[in-house]
């Protein structure tokens, strides 16, 4: 096979006997016969294996291997729903195998030795180098790396954007107080890599394994895992930006979250009492600052961390009216968060119940397998079988019978889980080592089908730190654990959300200000992750006990600017849900690599990201600077809190001087962001009122955007198509500025109309004529350049404003 040998340079290095083996061994098979599906091929070798080459969604195609009479465990990446039936599969012979057309991508099957090569369009992708490979205690794949491609993959690692080089264990862990790195293990792994030749490589295998990524031998990518599925898949399209949409579209793209969900939270380990709770809410309210949700750690359901998990009860001694409580901060709009976790103490109120439910993973004697582990001696919940699923969820009804909002599921690596525990996977035993990395994916799918079957008007809210691919389609907002209070815990934090967000995981975010550690209060480094959180998907301050992370407990000049920028992200709420519209409809993500920007310069940048298609950020993750470095992109941008415009047409680095009141923000010209200011919830949204910004520039001819709109909270929006866009767009030359906006759809509620204020960005001069009809206002602010336009707008037909130059 010749496909990719002209892309690789040098001979591959093995390290050990067992990489030499593997290859000897993969090589040594050959095809035997084919035989066609509706919707691929299977392949047989002459060793007994079976391949079977699927089409999933056009651009992506699965391969399974099976040894034997084996029968793969389930698949957990793809939903069913993204296997057709059938397929246009177009097969021919060639001189040394077959050539497999599938929809959007082709495979060619060397017959002897036997291997895959992937292409598309006539574009080399990605060959195997040695296949897929069984033996008694490690499966996996190995395929061959060009000389200058750059990776992403691995989920959750501190080792920079590009991975290229890394060797990472596959095994869902906790890793308590993490600061910069490197961090090549942690809560969240996902066994999968996107290249910046425009490939992504999913291993849809639960079991414990390693991703290695040219480590080991420079040109070889390799998967292994100790059992489990061997099954991968492999998705192309033209760019990054594209790539990521079909990987999403594949694994399934995240349900819409409830609006308040992109609100403030109140949070810490813990809240001891409902009083404290109760005061906590009061001290936002006075102080005026927006909140929207309050999450209720472990003393809900004991009054210390050791001996009471598994209780999954209130706590009456400390929490004595827990329904009333919930009720009186429903009235004021805020919503009620509760921790939960898999394990129940055998010294715990429940252990027996589920014990005689045969609700926990069993040992070899059949019996529940208890350990110890910090908390107490425990079982866990088998979450993989009915009987576990069934009788965790009727503490979960029954919390949402008293008005639970919203589930926080902890320690779901699990943190613990011995390698003998058996679970029960739809009626197949296995190994906790087979399917320890789906374990969070199974408990989010009970917790979020469960829920939103129970409550079929409310879209659930699903907070969780441990998954696997395809666990947003279950509505799972990860965060990236126990992180320092620390500059690198908090310098970590954006590799560790893009790494995510580009396989699905957009709602990826961290304990805004540090959880573990630190003695004293370290303002600077509070403020500055705070800032950051503005543009993160979740904003949730959190911390262990000692430091408080809410702002309200916090002096001046610190509380003013969190609450200047808490009150920015409430302002901001129509663009950042629009942004969850985006995702939710095409799995573009929230927060996005530069890379979109331009995949050649940018790939391993992991210092600073965009914020939708118009903010470029940049968090300052160091202390006591005074300036820092902004690399733009090419064209045209304004700093958002001074206006200053920067242009270059291959993109420039910027020197941006400091100051704590603000950070490094910048809006690309031609961007439209709808604002709403003023909201202390985000229930306090308002159809009949909007501000609109535009950031004007001659070097943007044209420009477009689409504004999305509902009731907030309703599952069956997208479904039903129960949402009004607003699409915005601009036509812009050295006389005229022509703003459009064109209204389609609707939801129960909408106003017919609505006052729209224009905030016009980027003009050097006042307009030459400011003629107003008579229901608009116009005001031009000399000082700050920005000119301002009322005009009432209609929801049935489109509406213009036309500015001479």
């Amino acid at each position: 096979m010749t496909l990719f040998r002209a892309f690789i340079t040098g001979r591959p290095a093995f390290a050990g006997s067992l990489l030499l083996f593997i290859c000897s061994f993969a090589q040594a098979a050959e095809l035997v016969r084919h035989q066609r599906l509706d919707n691929g091929v299977v392949l047989h070798r002459d060793d007994g294996v079976t391949v079977t080459v699927s089409a999933l969604t056009s651009g992506s195609v699965e391969v399974l291997y099976r040894q034997a009479d084996e029968q793969p465990l389930p698949s957990l990446a793809v939903p069913d729903k993204n296997r057709p039936e059938q397929a246009k599969i177009e097969i021919s012979q060639v001189t040394d195998g077959l050539n497999i057309l599938l929809p959007g991508i082709s495979v060619e099957v060397q017959a002897q030795p036997f291997k895959l090569a992937f292409a598309q369009d006539g574009r080399a992708l990605i060959e195997e180098a040695a296949g897929g490979f069984f033996y008694q205690t490690v499966r996996g794949a190995q395929f061959a790396l060009t000389a200058d491609e750059k990776l992403y993959g691995g989920g959750q690692r501190v080792l920079g954007m590009d991975r290229r080089g890394s060797r990472m264990p596959l095994y869902n862990r906790a890793s308590y107080g993490y600061s910069e790195g490197p961090v090549d293990q942690m809560y969240f792994g996902l066994p999968a890599v996107m290249s910046s030749r425009n490939y992504a490589i999913l291993f849809d295998n639960t079991a414990s394994g390693h991703l290695d990524m040219g480590h080991t031998s420079p040109n070889r990518l390799q998967f292994d895992a100790v059992g489990g599925r061997l099954s991968y898949i492999v998705v192309a399209a033209p760019a990054l930006p594209e790539l990521v949409k079909q990987v999403v579209s594949l694994t399934g793209r995240q349900p819409l979250p409830p609006r308040w969900a992109l609100g403030n939270f109140a949070s810490r380990f813990g809240y001891r009492t409902e009083q404290e709770t109760r005061d906590v809410v009061a001290m936002f309210n006075e102080q005026g600052i927006p909140l929207d949700a309050v999450v209720l750690d472990l003393y809900w359901f004991g009054p210390d961390i050791q001996g009471h998990m598994g209780n999954l009860d209130w706590d009456k001694n400390a929490f004595p009216t827990p329904q009333a409580m919930i009720g009186d901060f429903a009235e004021q709009d805020i919503h009620t968060v509760v921790i939960t976790e898999p394990f129940v103490l055998t010294s715990s109120s429940e252990y027996q119940i589920a014990k005689a439910n045969q609700a926990l993973a069993k040992g070899l004697d059949g019996n529940p397998h208890t350990f110890d582990f910090y908390f107490g001696n425990t079982g866990l919940v088998d979450v993989f079988n009915d009987k576990g699923r069934d009788w965790f969820w009727q503490y979960y009804q029954r919390l949402l019978d008293q008005g639970i909002a919203g589930w926080w599921g902890d320690l779901g690596e699990p943190e613990v889980h011995p390698y003998d525990a058996l679970h029960s996977w739809d009626g197949t035993t296995v190994t906790a080592d087979e399917i320890h990395n789906g374990f969070g994916h199974q408990w989010a799918k009970m917790v979020y089908e469960r829920t939103l079957h129970a409550q079929p008007e409310q879209r659930p809210f699903v907070l969780m730190r441990s998954g696997f691919l395809g666990s947003q389609r279950y509505g799972m907002m990860p965060w990236t654990g126990d992180v320092s209070r620390t500059w690198g815990g908090f310098k970590a934090q954006v590799e560790l959300a893009l790494q995510m967000s580009v396989f699905g995981l957009a709602y990826t975010h961290s304990d805004l200000g540090g959880f573990a550690g630190g003695n004293t209060f370290n303002a600077q480094l509070y403020t500055r992750w705070l800032q950051a959180g503005t543009f993160f998907p979740v904003y949730r301050p959190h911390a262990h006990e000692g430091i408080a992370p809410e702002p309200v407990f916090h002096e001046n000049p610190t509380k003013q600017i969190v609450s200047r920028f808490i009150q920015l992200r409430y302002d901001m709420l129509p663009y950042n849900y629009s942004l969850s519209y985006t995702n939710s409809l095409t799995g573009m993500p929230l927060m996005r690599p530069m890379a979109f920007a331009n995949s050649e310069r940018f790939f391993e940048e992991g210092d600073q990201f965009l914020w939708g298609d118009a903010f470029l950020v940049k968090p300052i993750t160091a202390p006591d600077l005074e300036h820092t470095t902004v690399a733009l992109p090419a064209g045209t941008w304004f700093d958002f809190f001074s206006g200053k415009k920067y242009h270059s047409e291959s993109g420039r680095n910027v020197e941006h001087a400091l100051t704590l009141e603000t950070m490094p923000v910048y809006v690309k010209a031609g961007s439209f962001v709808p604002m709403q200011p003023g909201l202390a919830r985000t229930a306090d949204y308002n159809a009949e009122n909007l501000a609109v910004h535009y950031w004007a520039d001659a070097s943007v001819s044209q420009a477009a955007y689409r504004m999305y709109e509902d009731q907030g909270q309703s599952p069956q929006t997208l479904a039903e198509q129960a949402y009004l866009t607003l699409d915005f767009s601009a036509s812009h030359n050295t006389d005229t500025l022509h703003l459009n906006i064109s209204p389609n759809g609707s939801y129960t509620g909408l106003p017919d109309q609505r006052k729209l204020t224009w905030k016009i960005h980027g003009l050097t001069e006042k307009p030459a004529q400011m003629k107003q009809m008579a229901d608009e206002k116009w005001l031009w602010d000399s000082k700050t350049g920005v000119l301002t336009v009322t005009q009432p707008i209609s929801h049935a037909t489109d509406s213009s404003l036309h500015i001479e130059l």
